[in-house]
């Protein structure tokens, strides 16, 4: 009887994991539509343009895309474990907006202990759309010019530009990261 009990449970856990393996992955998507729906894009769009003193993203350093309603902190660190303090990871040996050349920030996408990571939407990006960087107080706005995918030992993406550019990127696709999917935006207005 006892051992009765045990299997119906390991059966009942066995089923709820399943469950979450599936479910997990589409709850993201869900959300992001339900967002859609409110006017969430057009205010984070108004971040970009209005004057600073009147803008509330919140404190510190922070990244804003309105194509994927995110408005997020921008972590420093030397290592990975920047990046796992939730937000996103200015790569070290990069640029900083305030500097010129190419700054790299980077985030997850999917983990399952995290399905919707910060850069999940990170392929609603558009060419054409705006990225805001809040940077040491002042607002950074960037227009993405390249969308593309490379191998994750593509370390191009990283390298110094003479051009002030901002360059995102992410694992892809979301159940098999096996490549990098990257945005790169050029600045188009500075304080």
């Amino acid at each position: 009887m006892r051992l009765k009990h045990v299997n119906n449970l390991l059966f009942a856990a066995t089923v709820l994991i399943l469950l979450y393996i599936i479910v997990a992955p589409v709850l993201p998507v869900l959300t992001f539509w339900l967002q859609s729906r409110t006017d969430r894009a057009t205010q984070l769009a108004a971040q970009l343009t209005l004057p600073v003193s009147n803008v509330n993203v919140g404190s510190g350093d922070r990244i804003v895309i309105p194509a994927m309603l995110l408005n997020e902190p921008i972590n420093e660190g030397s290592d990975l474990r920047a990046l796992h303090n939730g937000g996103t990871w200015r790569r070290p040996k990069t640029s900083t907006p305030d500097s010129g050349g190419n700054t790299v920030i980077v985030a997850h996408r999917y983990t399952y202990t995290n399905p919707r990571g910060t850069f999940y939407f990170l392929n609603k990006i558009k060419t054409g759309d705006e990225i805001g960087v809040f940077w040491h107080g002042k607002r950074y706005v960037y227009r993405a010019v390249s969308i593309k995918t490379v191998s994750p030992d593509d370390s191009s993406v990283e390298a110094p530009t003479t051009q002030a550019r901002l360059t995102l990127y992410t694992c892809t696709p979301l159940w098999l990261p096996k490549d990098r999917l990257v945005v790169a935006a050029n600045l188009e207005t500075q304080p």
